[in-house]
């Protein structure tokens, strides 16, 4: 959830970041709760996991976590980003190399296989790995056995994987780009996190949380959101999910003016239409339908305010309803006008 300092491009070594509070982490939501709950089992067994999500929800927060929660927790938790190297590199970084293997390699180098020796060893997004490595990695994890590039002498390592995801990988299997019986190797469990929009509940809590982080980080004295911003947040779809309400609050951290939030959430020009859907629950198809109404009415409202220069007597035209009408829609969808010359937001009246 929060920015990490690698190594070196697409690895974290060794120790494990200071996490949020786990009630940050989990909030209330029913889909965080049943992870929040199957955590300590998973955590305590060593056989490998599998962690899909949209890119930023926190996949690497919970393969941490069960790290952090497992028998090997004093030792490594290596993690690479696998479409941060390249696919030729990408089995040097994870095997190593012996000297001589291939131009430049002047010493022997242990991969992060090797470093992970006893502890964890993370695949973020693992449907990026090319299908030529997928089948090393697949022996590796049948028996454990593996050898560097150039090497003739064939290692033993004892480790625990944990594999993340925001693809599909049954279907990458079906299209031939991801190996069936490697997917079988990684799924023995799967952890599946929601999307930020799916928690809105949770979002006031967290972003108050990152706003102390950012205040404290960069020594800032921003004030506590309103709840008209909340509000904001709480309804915007977050296609970047928390990784980008991160970029938000830090955004307004430093420059101390609500505008940065409500520019940054009134410039998608595509609305998306994304209401919480629960499977654990009833589903309403009114409630979704009201909503997805509602948001396409916000949408609109504002595409219009934008294009009139935020005179709303000639956004009401345009849109062919009543002044009075659009005032309600307006102060109802909670939009705000940026002003450029105080630095302030007015609520539009």
């Amino acid at each position: 959830m929060l920015d990490r300092a690698d190594a070196f491009p697409g690895n974290s070594l060794i120790t494990v970041p200071e996490l949020p509070p786990e009630s940050v982490i989990f909030g209330t939501s029913a889909a965080m709760q049943e992870v929040r709950r199957q955590l300590p089992r998973i955590a305590a067994n060593g056989v490998p996991v599998l962690i899909y999500g949209e890119s930023g929800t926190g996949k690497e927060i919970i393969a941490s976590l069960i790290h952090s929660n497992s028998q090997c927790a004093s030792s490594p938790f290596i993690k690479v980003n696998c479409p941060a190297i390249p696919g030729m590199l990408l089995e040097s970084e994870l095997f190593g190399y012996e000297k001589g293997a291939f131009t430049g390699a002047y010493s022997p180098k242990p991969g992060r296989v090797e470093l992970a020796k006893g502890g964890t060893l993370f695949l973020d997004e693992i449907s990026e790995m090319d299908v030529s490595l997928q089948s090393k990695l697949l022996q590796f994890l049948q028996d454990g056995q593996f050898s560097r590039i150039g090497g003739q002498e064939s290692r033993r390592i004892e480790v625990r994987t944990v594999c993340a995801t925001n693809r599909n990988l049954e279907a990458q299997v079906e299209n031939g780009t991801f190996r069936q019986d490697l997917y079988y190797r990684i799924n023995v469990i799967t952890i599946r996190l929601p999307a930020l929009r799916e928690r809105a509940a949770d979002i006031p809590e967290i972003a108050s949380y990152l706003l102390q982080v950012y205040k404290d980080q960069y020594n800032c004295s921003a004030k506590p959101l309103s709840a008209s911003a909340l509000r904001s947040l709480k309804e915007y779809s977050w296609p970047g999910n928390i990784r980008q309400l991160e970029n938000v609050l830090k955004r307004y951290a430093i420059l101390g003016t609500e505008d940065a939030i409500f520019t940054e959430l009134h410039q998608t020009d595509t609305p998306t239409f994304m209401p919480t859907f629960s499977l654990d629950g009833e589903t309403s198809l009114k409630k979704i339908t009201r909503e997805a109404v509602r948001d396409l009415e916000r949408h609109l409202i504002l595409k219009s305010l934008q294009a009139t220069n935020w005179n709303r007597k000639r956004a009401a035209r345009l849109l062919s309803i009543s002044y009075r009408a659009l005032l309600y829609k307006i102060a109802d969808a909670g939009i705000y006008q940026p002003s450029s010359a105080s630095g302030s937001t007015a609520q539009l009246k």
